[in-house]
């Protein structure tokens, strides 16, 4: 529901806008808190569960955006991280799985003065959603997309997913999965997303800088947030998690800073491929400095690759964060000029012009 103490749109558009979108999504009069967009439904996860980490990282965060909860919708689809709409005082749609991202294209585009946000899963975003995912980062839609990935499927209870590893032995894959997993983030690169993160549940600090930083992009975000499921695929991410390791595993990405992690850094091979290489052989000076606005995306895809084998260096941050023309913007430019010359809009005129006839009975 709207907030009851909000303002109204058509009234906040006079306060300035916000980024994210044509510029169109008013900014607040209300100074939020945290405690304005918990619902009053009671959260139901499994205990342990990544999602409750994430919740409360992004209730914590959507103050800071600084939009009216009137002009922010969460769309999702189905599985336990699709529970999200209902868990916030925003508007919502729990929709049909691996829908979301179509759903929210046409709320996007009809509607740019709304702040959208897809809330989905590995299973349900990537595998019957595959395609709707890929084409509405292709087409840059502006809406942000948020994948928690537990590489399982939780709510069906323990099936492998699109992102589990191979030879995962799990309810459906009792001898293991014979499947090569999907890396999210080279599949949104691949689709030439124009915003491409990653980060981790737990990490509350870094996971809120990554969320502000898709909202202020213009154009599709993407963010894939490993999360862990601890019913059906427990400690998947344990050793980015684990204080003696996740230092010397977890590569932090800031635009412009060398890319570091414990005592070895990312180097240009000899074949311009990117690697891992010990600091103290090639040198501070030698390391390869992030640049997140590299408008190629062989860059950022390089760096996506990283993490193979699993986990032994993992490139979490932003990648990718480049502007392009969005849908949006197109589309409306392109309705824009078929309407000139036109006049004003007359639907029952158009519908009686032409040949027409009467039937009478």
């Amino acid at each position: 529901m709207p907030s009851e103490n909000g303002s109204d749109a058509a009234q906040a558009g006079g306060n300035g806008a916000v980024p994210n979108g044509l510029k169109l999504v008013p900014r607040s009069d209300v100074e939020y808190k945290m405690k304005d967009f918990k619902s009053d439904q009671d959260v139901r996860w499994c205990p342990g569960c990544g999602d409750y980490a994430i919740l409360a990282a992004f209730q914590g965060f959507l103050p800071e955006l600084g939009v009216p909860r009137e002009n922010i919708v969460m769309v999702s689809g189905i599985g336990c991280s699709s529970r999200f709409p209902y868990y916030l005082s925003t508007y919502g749609m729990h929709s049909i799985h691996g829908r979301a991202p179509a759903i929210a294209t046409g709320l996007a585009a009809s509607r740019p003065d709304l702040s959208v946000w897809v809330i989905t899963g590995d299973g349900d975003g990537l595998s019957i959603g595959g395609n709707h995912l890929i084409h509405a980062l292709r087409r840059n839609v502006n809406i942000n997309v948020l994948l928690f990935n537990n590489r399982i499927y939780g709510l069906t209870k323990g099936q492998y997913s699109p992102t589990s590893a191979t030879g995962m032995v799990t309810r459906s894959s009792p001898m293991g999965s014979l499947d090569s997993p999907f890396n999210p983030v080279s599949l949104a690169l691949g689709a030439e997303a124009g915003f491409v993160a990653r980060t981790v549940d737990s990490d509350r600090k870094h996971l809120t800088s990554v969320l502000r930083a898709a909202a202020d992009h213009e154009g599709a975000s993407f963010v894939e947030i490993y999360q862990n499921c601890p019913v059906f695929n427990d400690e998947a991410f344990e050793p980015l998690k684990d204080s003696a390791e996740r230092d010397s595993r977890l590569l932090r990405m800031e635009h412009g800073e060398p890319l570091r992690v414990g005592d070895r850094g990312v180097v240009v091979g000899d074949y311009g491929e990117l690697a891992i290489a010990d600091v103290a052989e090639v040198g501070e000076e030698n390391l390869v400095r992030h640049d997140a606005h590299r408008a190629d995306p062989g860059y950022a895809f390089a760096l996506s690759r990283l993490d193979l084998p699993a986990f032994e260096h993992v490139p979490v941050g932003v990648f990718r964060d480049v502007k392009r023309p969005t849908y949006d913007e197109l589309m409306a430019e392109q309705l824009e000029t078929a309407g000139a010359g036109q006049g004003d809009a007359d639907l029952a005129g158009l519908l009686a012009s032409g040949d027409t006839w009467t039937v009478e009975g």
